[in-house]
């Protein structure tokens, strides 16, 4: 019982750091040459969840711009906010969810000590 509830606490953070990574990427969508970087989760041996933050190299759109009387090639963010928001629901999503195994999971230890107690 107890090393779910270790689990699910691990999951809880996972996916509040696949939250941090999202919003940084939409917090620097105009961010000229600005990389992506993407929360991947694998489970752990001992089932806990862990967080490799992998930086997508692809690149962004080029746009050219008119400075100082010159055409110049700039490279965009290679942020797409049509990706970012689903990742955040997910993210909420199964944030919530293990929320609720955590919370179910106490009230079943709790029914199970009121029993023996």
């Amino acid at each position: 019982m107890i090393s779910s509830i270790n689990s699910s606490i691990s999951a809880l953070k996972a996916f509040e750091k696949k939250m941090g990574v999202t919003a940084n990427n939409v917090a620097n969508v105009e961010s000229e040459e600005f990389k992506k970087s993407r929360a991947v989760m694998t489970e752990g041996a001992r089932k806990e969840v862990r967080v490799e933050i992998e930086k997508i190299e692809t690149s962004g759109p080029i746009v050219s711009e008119i400075e100082d009387g010159k055409v110049v090639e700039k490279e965009l963010s290679n942020v797409d906010l049509v990706e970012e928001i689903p990742q955040t629901i997910i993210a909420q999503r199964n944030f919530e969810a293990n929320l609720k195994s955590i919370q179910a999971q106490e009230e079943t230890l709790n029914s199970f000590l009121d029993i023996i107690g």
